[in-house]
């Protein structure tokens, strides 16, 4: 924990170092108190006394999680600022605002509920309050406030409705990224559908909003349903089919069409296939969704009768890291517009499965328990999993979150050119790497956990290699000597990578992006 929180607070003042401005000052007193707070929600976690039940065999990861959207924040006010988009400025200002005050928040409830109450604690955390609320007062206008605070009020209801419904599923530090990011977007979505203007605004950025709400909307409907009724049996199931295509249809389209202005499925098969590359993109991407069911089928084909307690391989589940790797590069390189909506539709269609699988929707649901139940891990605790989703978000959210608006030419300049690359390098070649070569040939062990040395050196220079490829294959990258920064961002997540216990897959190219932005 000791090392994690080190190796956070070396990004964030390298970010401070580089922006140097008030937000980034109360992100050096977030990081602060949040690093204090964390051991009071890990000493809750082992005695059993948070609110909620949380996932185990991992500490509570407040420091990591409560630094990432406010970096974000930060980092994408500072681009776009440098590009003289003033509204984009103003949106990151909103984006670090937001993420503070929910970092603040959980560190009010841990100390709230610790006993005794932890003076010292509790006057570090008053102090780094004070200076954010302060900070807040006088840069924000009384609109954004506004907004700040309806994020926070979603993002109370969200967890508790969504931890109580889904226990050991999160850490805290987990949940607060990934309800705090389903909050922010749902905000955005009920902004953006009051203020409605004709021809302002991106297609595909409506289309990630309205596919990310509905989905959770779809399974919070569901749940409470189905706790009224057995979810197994071909009558619930027909019912499940039937309102998903009432919910899809009656509500979700109508409101993409009021955000957009013209029929959802027409614009989206026109934007499916409107070039010849998006054609061959579209059947090589089905090649490999092929590929990785392949996968799937033949190692279940391998587990006999008599040890159906076999469990796949650390190299067997890098397979799908390959996969994805060869996914999104072509996409990266070629057609990033069409690898945004790609991404989102696979979101969508993952997500769906997982309620399939964890509801037992017929026909389909008790086959994807048995299939991927062989590629579980420490990590799906709960009664979701929610491994693979991770790997999805953490290669496409850099692709999403890229400032596209502040990007002249559709790049950053320097390192910032490869920050749709982020999720790439750190998950899909470093992550990946460190685990095949670490499990395979690696002796050293770094103190207090159980990656190696060896794995985290082959990540390294795996992720350089990497780089040098890029810059050879899509021309739009060009570096301009900030090769030191890209090599000290990418040996900080590697680092990074071997001590956390949260959910690598979505902090690593998180904190690769902000570095590379930065």
């Amino acid at each position: 924990v000791l090392v994690e929180s080190l190796l956070v607070f070396t990004v964030v003042l390298s970010v401070h170092a580089v922006v140097w401005d008030r937000f980034s000052w109360c992100a050096v007193a977030l990081a602060l108190q949040a690093f204090y707070v964390q051991f009071k929600w890990d000493r809750l976690l082992q005695l059993g006394g948070a609110v909620f039940q949380f996932r185990g065999a991992a500490n509570s990861g407040l420091l990591p999680a409560s630094m990432v959207i406010p970096l974000l924040g930060v980092v994408m006010k500072e681009r776009c600022r440098a590009a003289g988009i003033v509204y984009f400025e103003r949106f990151g200002i909103v984006v670090a605002s937001t993420g503070m005050l929910l970092a603040l928040f959980l560190s009010v409830l841990a100390v709230g509920i610790t006993k005794p109450v932890p003076t010292n604690t509790c006057i570090l955390t008053g102090i780094a309050g004070s200076v954010i609320i302060y900070t807040m007062k006088h840069s924000l206008t009384v609109s954004e406030v506004i907004e700040v605070l309806e994020v926070l009020l979603i993002f109370v209801y969200l967890s508790m409705i969504l931890l109580y419904l889904l226990p050991r599923c999160f850490t805290p530090g987990e949940a607060l990224l990934v309800l705090g990011g389903v909050s922010f977007v749902l905000n955005q979505l009920i902004k953006r559908s009051l203020n409605v203007v004709e021809g302002r605004g991106d297609p595909i950025d409506f289309f990630l909003l309205v596919a990310v709400v509905g989905v959770v909307l779809l399974g919070l409907f569901f749940t409470v349903l189905f706790i009224f009724m057995d979810s197994g049996t071909w009558i619930s199931s027909m019912f499940f089919h039937m309102m998903t295509a009432v919910l899809g249809l009656g509500v979700i389209m109508p409101w993409l069409y009021r955000l957009i202005q013209r029929n959802p499925l027409f614009w989206l098969l026109q934007f499916l296939f409107q070039t010849q590359t998006r054609l061959y993109l579209l059947v090589y991407w089905t090649f490999l969704a092929a590929s990785a069911c392949g996968v799937v089928f033949y190692q279940n084909a391998k587990r006999s009768s008599e040890s159906k307690k076999h469990q796949a391989s650390t190299i067997t589940r890098k397979y799908f890291h390959f996969i994805v790797v060869a996914t999104y590069v072509p996409g990266l390189i070629y057609d990033r517009q069409l690898l945004y909506v790609a991404a989102v539709l696979c979101l969508a269609v993952f997500i769906f499965l997982e309620y399939v699988r964890y509801f037992r929707i017929k026909p389909f649901g008790q086959t994807l328990r048995h299939l991927l139940s062989l590629f579980l891990d420490e990590r799906d605790s709960g009664p979701l999993i929610l491994t693979h989703i991770y790997l999805l978000l953490g290669m496409s959210l850099p692709v999403w979150l890229f400032p596209r608006s502040c990007a002249p030419k559709g790049t950053l300049p320097g390192a910032g050119a490869l920050v749709p690359y982020s999720g790439v390098l750190a998950v899909g070649v470093g992550d990946t790497i460190a685990s095949v070569f670490g499990s395979t040939m690696g002796e050293i062990k770094w103190p207090g956990t159980k990656k190696t040395f060896e794995g985290t050196m082959t990540a390294i220079f795996a992720q350089i290699i990497a780089v040098a490829l890029i810059l050879i294959f899509d021309s739009n990258v060009n570096l301009n000597s900030s090769y030191a920064w890209i090599l000290a961002s990418v040996s900080l997540v590697s680092l990074l990578e071997a001590y956390t216990t949260q959910i690598d897959n979505l902090l690593l190219p998180l904190y690769l992006q902000i570095m590379l932005m930065a």
